[in-house]
């Protein structure tokens, strides 16, 4: 499954790049292509393409704090919206989820 994944945090440090990493673990060991975006006090990182919203199966939101951008993402019917901690924690419960 393409899944693209968006962390951020209230002070953007870092919670928003454990959650990523754990995300990316997650998901490469479960067979899943997956991309994620940071937003924090680096502002936005990795930043998610036209091309990689394309043709993506699902997007999974990991945030304390209003995402920016988060239109560019309309196209994409499933959109879970879970806790930072919780995908720093147990990453594998998103992705049980998603499906």
């Amino acid at each position: 499954m393409k899944i693209l994944a968006i962390t951020a945090c209230p002070t953007g440090i870092a919670h928003t790049y454990m959650a990523a990493e754990s995300l990316e673990l997650a998901g490469k060991k479960l067979g899943h292509d997956i991309k994620v975006e940071t937003q924090g006090a680096m502002g936005i990182e990795n930043e998610l393409t036209p091309e990689d919203v394309a043709g993506a199966q699902a997007l999974v939101i990991a945030s304390e704090v209003p995402i920016q951008g988060r239109d560019r993402f309309r196209s994409i019917a499933r959109i879970l919206e879970v806790p930072v901690q919780l995908a720093i924690k147990n990453p594998q419960e998103i992705f049980e989820r998603l499906l």
